[in-house]
């Protein structure tokens, strides 16, 4: 019996996160490397106000998270355009 299935291919992203402070703003960039040579990168904003402790660390967790927050979305936008484009017709957002 030969078997039909189709061999699994190991498939990773990197995400890049790259951090920029000052003594109240914290600014992350996003990048990942799709396996089709796409790049595509977001960034994300935190500030501190002036009452609260400096604490940098929380900074980056906030401006890191909103950059792959908008790195996901650029990504559903990118995959609903391409089963549009395959298709021919306009389907429902993703997001």
């Amino acid at each position: 019996m030969t078997s039909t299935a189709t061999p699994r291919v190991a498939v990773g992203w990197h995400i890049d996160l790259e951090f920029e402070e000052d003594s109240h703003r914290t600014r992350a960039a996003a990048l990942v490397r799709l396996s089709d040579g796409t790049e595509v990168r977001a960034h994300g904003y935190a500030s501190r106000h002036p009452s609260d402790e400096d604490q940098q660390r929380v900074g980056e967790e906030i401006a890191g998270a909103r950059a792959l927050n908008e790195l996901a979305m650029k990504l559903l936008t990118k995959a609903h355009d391409e089963i549009d484009e395959a298709s021919g017709r306009t389907s429902y957002p993703l997001a």
